[in-house]
């Protein structure tokens, strides 16, 4: 009776289970809408790799599956609907030996599958993941840290093993309020900006004192050398920089009827511009060779009116294509003088008016004979160009590699850096203050060298505008190779990992009015937390005409600004990295210390760093920047819970 029991009681189990399994219904990967899936070149191939041809893998062919490249993300969502995700993963047989990829899994937010780095020639690796329960899955595939080329990958025989008859939906990345963080300045005078200043003695002045508060406001400057002079109603010190080399100690003021601010200013006369990062506006990523004279005269206006300026934004630089386009001779005059295109008749009063505003004014050129975009370059026409700049009254050069490599002669560091310290030593034999920015991507590991042939910033890296990025935006990347060479930093000296591509931007294949930044709130947050804990130059890139309260509020917040502008000049160093975190701390001049919590991860999750890790001991008080409020007091480590690719920027001082 027993045995006939059990033997029922075992058919009645194994019709169950059958049951379950009929209802649990295989989804192919490639049923998705895979249009949501974001890759970092070409796009996603049902049935095939992404060039087209049979998915194989270590000479393993599969019949089905979809073939996609780093990086990638889909994102899924289930509602709890799914058992498994099934699947076989690796670099395609199509990318000829080459390539090198990480294909990770996530589950909401939680690491579910980590392959390691896994290289063409490699055997697949099998995905078997229990999804019991989860809402959003994350299917991705990042580069492996040494850039996106050939990097094939392919999800063979990739399966969604779901309850019933539901189906599982691609979906777009979750949404983010635009929450602003930065108080509003208070009416009473607040005098910002950098507290050292570099000049080279003998050569004209202009600085406009960085204030905000109610206007009108009365300026002030206590010790301004007597070659100096400021107008007490705009804020702007103009004249010449005294002849005797040293240090003025300046204190400059500001009242109106709410109340009075005071700062110290520090002139530092001697041969080393660019004591603290540039800060300002360039052209290229809104208007490419689109812009014109007129731009640049209204970009300087919007800078005043804004109130960028009143932060310490000071330059206003004109990138690529004001000069003549190849096959538009003549180039230049009869005397070697660099002519200007139609779009600007008047370059020497479009300079005349950013330096009205008290701000400062920059060029670009190369050293090649054409610039990037096909216009003229300064080559075999050095001297001539940069009097001529000089003449025009320009501050700041972004001086570009570009076709300088069709001439370049001579091997190694010589054949690099040649331009560059040809085109300094002419800087300084001019009666002028210019800036001069080497933009030639990190060759040769500039950040190296870039000081000793002349360089006050150096671009370390591709342009960031060309970097799509996936599962992280592009800016990570870049920031995160930047801040490697955080030892190379300092005043005078600046690693410069590209402009701040937020608001409204636009790219060279799809030029007009541009469009909104896809970047979330917190990725803007953490893109900006990142470039003044990197001291890099602040340059803004977007469209000065679409300028919003939000994007201000990312650009305009004194107390960010003052850790990439402090007169310590350290870039903060990397304390932890891995795939989900980052933690940067740069020391500051007063004894405090700027720390960096970000989460590169896909939900939200808590960071703690340990005063360990800071070479800290004791109490210290922890105040958030963004929100200009202190957090309390901590004692033996710093945890915040931290948003999705957000960033928890603090600064730490002693307590008591």
């Amino acid at each position: 009776m027993r045995f006939s029991f059990l033997m029922i009681a075992c058919v009645v189990l194994a019709a169950c289970c059958a049951t379950l399994a009929l209802a649990a219904e295989r989804v192919p990967l490639s049923a998705l809408d895979l249009s949501q899936m974001k890759q970092g070149w070409g796009r996603p191939q049902i049935d095939k790799s992404i060039t087209g041809k049979p998915l194989r893998i270590a000479g393993q062919t599969f019949a089905t599956g979809v073939g996609s490249h780093a990086d990638s993300v889909l994102r899924v969502r289930l509602d709890g609907q799914a058992t498994r995700f099934t699947a076989w993963v690796g670099v395609d047989d199509g990318a000829d030996g080459h390539g090198s990829i990480v294909v990770l899994v996530y589950g909401d937010g939680k690491h579910l599958f980590h392959s390691g780095v896994m290289k063409c020639g490699e055997p697949a690796k099998r995905v078997d993941v229990d999804l019991s329960g989860t809402n959003v899955a994350l299917l991705a595939c990042t580069s492996a840290g040494d850039g996106i080329n050939w990097d094939h990958v392919d999800w063979a025989e990739a399966e969604f093993h779901m309850l019933g008859d539901t189906r599982p939906r691609a979906v777009g990345p979750p949404r983010e309020e635009r929450v602003i963080l930065t108080p509003k300045p208070r009416p009473e005078p607040k005098i910002n900006g950098p507290k050292v200043y570099g000049a080279r003695p003998g050569r004209p002045f202009i600085y406009r004192i960085p204030c905000t508060g109610q206007r009108p406001l009365a300026f002030a400057a206590e010790q301004l050398p007597e070659s100096l002079e400021l107008d007490r109603e705009t804020g702007i010190i103009t004249g010449t920089v005294p002849q005797k080399r040293g240090e003025y100690a300046i204190t400059l003021r500001a009242r109106n009827p709410h109340g009075q601010a005071a700062r110290p200013f520090k002139l530092i006369i001697g041969d080393t511009l660019a004591l603290t990062p540039p800060m300002g506006w360039n052209s290229w990523y809104i208007h490419y060779d689109h812009v014109t004279e007129a731009h640049m005269r209204a970009a300087a206006d919007t800078m005043i009116a804004s109130g960028m300026a009143d932060y310490g934004y000071q330059y206003v630089n004109i990138d690529d294509c004001w000069m003549k386009k190849r096959g538009d001779e003549p180039y230049r005059a009869a005397d070697g003088t660099l002519l200007t295109n139609d779009k600007f008749p008047d370059i020497g009063g479009m300079v005349d008016h950013i330096h009205s505003k008290g701000l400062r004014a920059g060029t670009y050129i190369s050293p090649g004979p054409w610039t990037c975009a096909g216009y003229v370059g300064s080559y075999q026409h050095e001297q001539a160009d940069a009097r001529q700049f000089a003449q025009w009254g320009f501050d700041f050069l972004k001086y570009d590699w570009c076709t300088y490599e069709q001439v370049a002669t001579g091997a190694g560091l010589e054949r690099l850096q040649r331009p560059y310290r040809q085109m300094s030593a002419i800087l300084k034999t001019l009666k002028r203050d210019i800036v001069l920015n080497l933009c030639q991507y990190g060759l040769g590991e500039v950040w190296t060298w870039g000081g000793t042939v002349g360089g006050h910033c150096w671009r370390t890296t591709d342009d960031l505008g060309n970097q799509p990025g996936a599962l992280l935006p592009g800016f990570y990347d870049i920031g995160l190779s930047n801040a490697r060479h955080w030892q190379y930093a300092k005043p005078g000296q600046w690693n410069d990992p590209d402009y701040i591509l937020i608001g409204w931007v636009s790219n060279s294949s799809s030029l007009g009015e541009g469009q909104p930044t896809t970047l979330t709130p917190n990725e803007q947050y953490s893109y900006m937390s990142m470039w003044c804990l990197m001291a890099a130059p602040l340059v803004f890139s977007g469209d000065m005409a679409k300028l919003d309260e939000f994007t201000l509020n990312v650009l305009c917040n004194a107390e960010v600004i003052d850790v990439d502008q402090d007169p310590l000049g350290q870039q903060a160093r990397i304390v932890t990295q891995t795939d989900e975190l980052l933690i940067l701390a740069k020391p500051l001049e007063d004894g405090t210390l700027a720390v960096g919590l970000f989460n590169l991860g896909e939900a939200e999750r808590p960071i703690t760093v340990k005063w360990d890790d800071l070479g800290l001991s004791g109490k210290w008080v922890a105040r958030d920047p963004w929100r200009q409020v202190d957090l309390g007091t901590f004692e033996g480590q710093f945890e915040a819970s931290v948003a999705r690719h957000g960033v928890a920027l603090v600064r730490l001082r002693p307590a008591g």
